[in-house]
């Protein structure tokens, strides 16, 4: 009998996690609840010191405020469901909040992607047309700038969310993931979703091909400019400035193409294994990754170490 033709309602999903793995589950409670306090901790302070700091009211810094808020708001829709899965037997989620971590976790992934190119465009203008950079990058700009990376990424997650919780779902509730990851979830699906394919796969060339390609070249440009710079001295203070997000760019894009261009294992043993890996190494990218964002901020950047002292003495001395 077609599946398709004795639908039931689905009212909620049940977590796999690392449930085959009770060992790995207490070890990664404890892993993931300290580095979610250090991503909180991390781009909260982030986020205030960008905000009290006048000297930090620059283009940069902004999309630096932004790119720390949604890195909170991105492990605030999925680390507290990690958690609760390692910790609860039965591990469920109704379908509405399924669909609204999807939707969440979708949202701030692509404008992720996007926010990042555009912070590409700021050091781009920064290094390569230094006299003209007040009037490119002024408030009209860059602050229209963020909020279409914000506007275009919950776009694109309402799509995507939309036409994935649309579909019949056939009984079969449990998704072999922590979370209501997409490609997890329309694999329970018992229809065609050729249509949410192909979706997909416009997504990722708008939100994963256009923002590389943009970086790449801008970087281009900024190498190029850079090597141009007569005194050594020079040339490190330029790079100094861009440093920073060409790492966060790298270990960013660098783990979304480990994580879905790797090779997949033909042999069950070996599959089993590499489900696991697949799951971990989702798991780096969604709280490794947002920790990692402040901290190298922090330390390739004097002016915001400055700021977190500075802070530091005033609230020493207000005591």
């Amino acid at each position: 009998m077609d599946r398709s033709n004795w639908t039931s309602p689905v009212v909620g999903f049940i977590l796999l996690g690392l449930s085959a793995h009770p060992r790995l589950e207490k070890m990664f409670f404890v892993l993931i609840l300290l580095m979610y306090l250090v991503i909180l901790l991390g781009n909260g302070l982030l986020i205030v010191v960008t905000l009290l700091d006048s000297r930090l009211h620059t283009p940069m810094y902004f999309f630096l405020g932004n790119l720390s808020f949604l890195d909170i708001c991105y492990t605030t829709s999925s680390v507290p469901l990690i958690l609760d899965s390692f910790l609860t037997p039965k591990k469920t989620i109704p379908f509405s909040a399924c669909a609204m971590q999807m939707f969440l976790s979708f949202a701030m992934g692509a404008t992720e992607c996007v926010l990042l190119g555009m912070m590409a465009f700021d050091r781009y203008v920064a290094i390569c047309n230094p006299l003209r950079y007040p009037m490119v990058m002024n408030k009209a700009a860059y602050v229209p700038m963020a909020l279409t990376s914000w506007a275009a990424g919950s776009m694109t997650a309402m799509v995507q969310t939309s036409l994935a919780m649309r579909l019949p779902f056939c009984g079969d509730n449990v998704i072999n993931h922590f979370t209501c990851e997409i490609l997890a979830v329309l694999k329970l699906a018992c229809a065609d979703i050729s249509i949410n394919v192909i979706s997909m796969a416009v997504a990722n060339v708008i939100f994963l091909g256009v923002p590389v390609l943009f970086i790449f070249v801008s970087y281009v440009f900024i190498i190029a400019t850079i090597l141009k710079i007569p005194s050594a001295e020079g040339r490190k203070k330029a790079f100094s400035t861009c440093s920073a997000h060409f790492t966060v760019v790298v270990i960013f894009y660098g783990t979304i193409l480990f994580m879905y261009g790797k090779p997949k294992s033909k042999d069950p043993l070996g599959a089993d294994k590499q489900d696991v890996s697949d799951k971990l190494t989702s798991l780096f990218y969604g709280v490794v990754t947002p920790m990692l964002n402040p901290i190298i901020y922090s330390l390739r950047n004097k002016d915001v170490k400055a700021a977190v002292k500075n802070l530091a003495f005033h609230k020493h001395f207000a005591q």
